[in-house]
């Protein structure tokens, strides 16, 4: 069977996802069990794989999303252990005493904080952490999804601690490795090692224009469809505050890829940044002289709330403690999660060795599953954090309890559909296997058909779509590390196939995959548990395609510029 049609089979269950949860406004709860029997179906009967390989990837998968609903349980917990401790009330008083424009308190926690902690953690933290905290701030639940989902991009490239370079990229070492030692024409890197360096030195300049169009681009779509006026002009009057958070992210984040290497980017530029910005908005630098919200709640479509209570606009917000007392959570939070993710401390090694381990899932030796319970975010720092703050707030019995029983009660839709999400992903990821007693065919993976048959339409148009490879990589698997292991050798192939600088072509994938957490099912069905919007991730999907869809424009731009303006000697 031809790449092109194994490439619309491949791409049915993800049509068939889109169309029910976007056009007709189904939850995921309901669409992705479906969208997973679709890829089952086509596993067996097209693929030729065995039923029991089938659902041995499907347990695969659900051991997976596990992990990921531990993360999700956790960010809900802080919330709501804040929320009861009144923790987060003080935190409401402390920001709006920075600023009470919304615009500046989105790109202050959106923008800055998120940046912080995917530079940190990774793995749709940040927007499980910083959308929480825009709700409680009075911004609609599902404007808080959007900003913060938008905004967990042009950090991702290097987040947790730069996992998505370091070990995704692995896959290219032996190849790296033969073009240095064979002199291939083109290469400029010694070794796999510099070869990393490189690849996020060019990711950072493909990032560069969307860090400062982002964020003005984002306040005019958040005002146009958010606002009272329901204007563009409202939040791109904002735009010299952008610029100011954009230059201040930007030369830490520079530096550091270009000196030191992908570890720290994201999250050195986000702290600088994020200390930069509230000095600077608390004296006034940048700020819009008038203050602009989402207006009375009492106009709000109601398709922009959800189960969680939003804070009224007229409440009159109390500090229930210092400031430095509500923060402390938070603070912890990001002091444990660097701790625990620099390799050289030990800690790292130790927890994520802490694992519940499945070998060989219904006697298929190439298929696993493990929860490194103790590495994942949301048990440390999350869940830790939260017990510590029942100390640190001095919390009763009552609230305690009531947080976590709340918690508990939010965690079964976000399940059920993560649970068929990531089957799916992982029968997807699984159907490309080597092994002919199981792919007698020898079919590529499903996501491998479906980049193939792009390629072989795009030709030497490739460079303006080598990101939306990243980006569908990223949207299938919800995580820019795995669609890097997925499509990174394919990437250096198409280079070396179309004689194009083989770094410029495997940053954009590896920029492309950070863009595509803006539209991932896994990220949004985890910030939609968060702010109570469960079975609304259709409506956040239409939102978060758009700035998809111009990130890869503006990033398949740059790469083009690049290989055709750049000297040759370059690369």
């Amino acid at each position: 069977m031809s790449v092109g049609v194994l490439a619309l089979i491949a791409a049915l269950p993800i049509a068939l996802a889109l169309v029910l949860m976007v056009g007709f406004r189904w939850p995921a709860t309901k669409a992705m069990p479906l969208a997973w029997l679709v890829t089952a179906v086509a596993g067996v009967g097209i693929w030729n794989l065995p039923v029991g390989y089938i659902a041995a990837l499907s347990i695969q998968g659900v051991i997976t999303a596990i992990g990921i609903l531990i993360i999700v349980f956790g960010a809900i917990l802080i919330l709501y252990t804040l929320r009861d401790s009144g923790g987060m009330e003080t935190i409401q008083c402390g920001m709006q005493g920075i600023s009470p424009d919304m615009r500046v308190q989105a790109i202050i926690i959106g923008y800055l904080f998120a940046a912080f902690i995917e530079g940190a953690a990774g793995f749709g933290t940040p927007a499980a952490l910083a959308a929480p905290l825009l709700l409680a701030l009075g911004f609609p639940p599902l404007a808080a999804a959007v900003i913060c989902l938008v905004f967990n991009s042009f950090p991702v490239s290097f987040g947790a601690v730069g996992t998505p370079v370091i070990i995704g990229l692995t896959f290219l070492r032996d190849l790296v490795g033969d073009a240095v030692a064979t002199g291939a024409v083109g290469v400029n890197f010694t070794s796999y090692e510099s070869f990393g360096m490189l690849i996020g030195q060019w990711a950072t300049l493909m990032h560069l224009p969307m860090i400062f169009i982002l964020p003005i681009f984002m306040l005019g779509f958040i005002s146009r469809y958010f606002g009272p006026k329901r204007s563009w002009s409202d939040g791109f009057a904002a735009w010299k505050f952008c610029v100011f958070a954009a230059v201040a992210f930007t030369i830490p984040y520079l530096i550091f890829a270009w000196l030191l290497g992908p570890e720290f980017p994201s999250l050195i530029g986000g702290l600088v940044g994020l200390g930069v910005v509230v000095w600077g908005a608390k004296r006034g630098i940048a700020v819009p002289k008038e203050v602009w919200t989402f207006g009375s709640q009492k106009n709000w479509d109601p398709e922009w709330t959800g189960t969680v209570k939003t804070s009224a606009e007229d409440c009159k917000f109390e500090a229930r403690m210092s400031q430095f007392k509500a923060w402390l959570p938070y603070v912890l939070i990001g002091v444990i999660l660097v701790l625990t993710r620099i390799e050289q401390l030990g800690l790292k090694a130790w927890l994520s060795s802490q694992t519940i381990a499945w070998r060989g899932i219904l006697g298929y030796e190439s298929v696993s599953g493990a929860v490194a319970y103790l590495y994942l975010p949301g048990t440390i720092p999350f869940m830790l954090v939260a017990i510590l703050t029942i100390f640190i707030h001095g919390m009763p019995a009552d609230k305690v309890k009531a947080a976590w029983v709340d918690s508990i009660k939010r965690m079964k839709n976000p399940a059920i559909a993560l649970f068929f999400a990531v089957a799916l992903v992982s029968i997807f990821r699984g159907s490309g296997i080597g092994d002919l007693a199981l792919n007698p065919n020898a079919y590529p993976s499903m996501p491998l058909a479906m980049a193939k048959a792009l390629s072989e339409l795009v030709g030497q148009g490739w460079p303006m779509f080598a990101s939306f490879i990243g980006g569908l990589g990223a949207f299938i698997t919800g995580s820019n590390t795995v669609s890097n292991l997925l499509f990174a050798e394919f990437q250096w192939g198409m280079a070396t196939q179309l004689d194009l600088p083989r770094q410029l072509i495997v940053a954009a994938q590896v920029v492309g995959g950070a863009m595509g957490n803006m539209v991932c099912i896994h990220n949004i069905v985890a910030v939609c548990a968060v702010v109570g919007l469960s079975g609304q991730e259709g409506a956040i999907l239409r939102r978060t395609f758009w700035p998809f869809l111009l990130y890869g424009v503006v990033v398949g731009i740059m790469v083009t510029l690049m290989i055709y303006l750049l000297p040759a000697n370059l690369f």
